[in-house]
């Protein structure tokens, strides 16, 4: 059943419109909550800005700092040893070490040698100069320059030198002692290997078994010369095997002229060999036994030993690192950025 609408019940009414005056009303206040907005978030970057500037401030200011320290931990590491060297003002014997091989860029160069034995020649209280050597050799150029280094100071300065050898003075080592004017060992020494040698490894059979080809390509006949992965050259072998040779006879020389009539030759003399230091002794290849404080208390007469080798200290090994490191990064960058070919 349907039931027909009242005629006398009112209709609903229709939705009232929005005022004129209510929307003009709501839109500066929907402007505001956006400037509002707008406005934290430029405070927001401004903050973040400020902090990251002076973070960047601060770092800068710190790696500044840094390297200011760095210099003065060097500097005064530099003073020290130079204060150290120079603190003995009464008579001394003077320290010179040789440790390790004898190489370039090494602890026992040429360059840190001939440097300590000037200062320590120079200095008018050293009564004499002591080498500490405990060392298998090395390179005879590097031996050669400081044996001839030795030989010029002591007629300059007429000054004795001393040769304490404590475990090994072999090879390099013993051409550098052959300069000095007595040699003390240890009973136990090794003392000798008046000799040269020159290595390297051949891979031609195992390249051949690999089914690798070596190609080389050289302008001038010998300037592949025993290249390690070509088949040996007998004329090439035997030119170099002269040319050692004759660096073998500069090391004869120089051991003869040095040791002069104490030196008892014999046929294993210059052979390469070596001795432990009571044959060393015996065949003239030392003068007695003793260590470092016997030759300076018995035989210099000047107990007080002052050690005039060059040592790196912790500031300059700090340096040196982080010297390293920041060159390779700047390389580095060269290279990102194209800089660098």
């Amino acid at each position: 059943m349907t039931t027909e609408p009242d005629a006398g019940a009112p209709a609903d009414a229709p939705a009232a419109a929005p005022m004129p005056g209510a929307a003009a009303a709501a839109e500066p206040a929907l402007t505001g909550a956006r400037l509002g907005k707008l406005e934290d978030t430029v405070q927001l970057i401004a903050r973040e800005w400020l902090r990251e500037h002076r973070s960047r401030r601060r770092w800068r200011l710190f790696f500044r700092l840094a390297w200011l320290g760095l210099v003065l931990a060097v500097a005064w590491g530099l003073l020290a040893q130079r204060m150290h060297v120079n603190a003995a003002a009464g008579p001394h014997t003077a320290l010179v070490e040789v440790r390790g091989e004898i190489a370039p860029d090494s602890d026992a160069s040429a360059e840190v040698l001939v440097s300590a034995l000037k200062s320590a020649f120079e200095d008018a209280a050293a009564q004499a100069v002591v080498m500490r050597i405990n060392s298998p050799g090395g390179s005879p150029v590097q031996a050669g320059i400081v044996y001839d280094e030795i030989r010029r100071l002591k007629v300059l300065h007429q000054k004795k030198i001393y040769v304490v050898v404590e475990e090994v003075c072999a090879s390099g080592a013993y051409y550098i002692a052959a300069a000095a004017d007595y040699i003390y060992v240890d009973k136990a020494s090794l003392v000798g290997s008046i000799g040269v040698l020159m290595d390297g490894f051949g891979f031609v059979g195992l390249m051949d078994k690999l089914g690798i080809e070596r190609r080389l390509l050289v302008a001038g006949e010998n300037k592949g010369m025993l290249d390690p992965f070509s088949p040996q050259d007998e004329r090439q072998r035997a030119y170099a095997k002269v040319m050692i040779e004759q660096v073998h006879q500069q090391f004869i020389r120089a051991v003869r002229d040095g040791r002069g009539t104490r030196l008892k030759e014999n046929k294993e003399t210059f052979s390469g060999l070596f001795w432990n230091g009571e044959e060393a002794v015996k065949s003239g290849l030392a003068d007695q036994f003793g260590n470092l404080d016997y030759v300076a208390r018995e035989v210099v007469k000047a107990p007080e030993i002052i050690d005039y080798t060059p040592r790196e200290n912790l500031a300059e090994r700090l340096a040196r690192r982080f010297g390293a490191s920041v060159g390779a990064g700047a390389v580095a960058a060269l290279r990102s950025g194209g800089g660098l070919r």
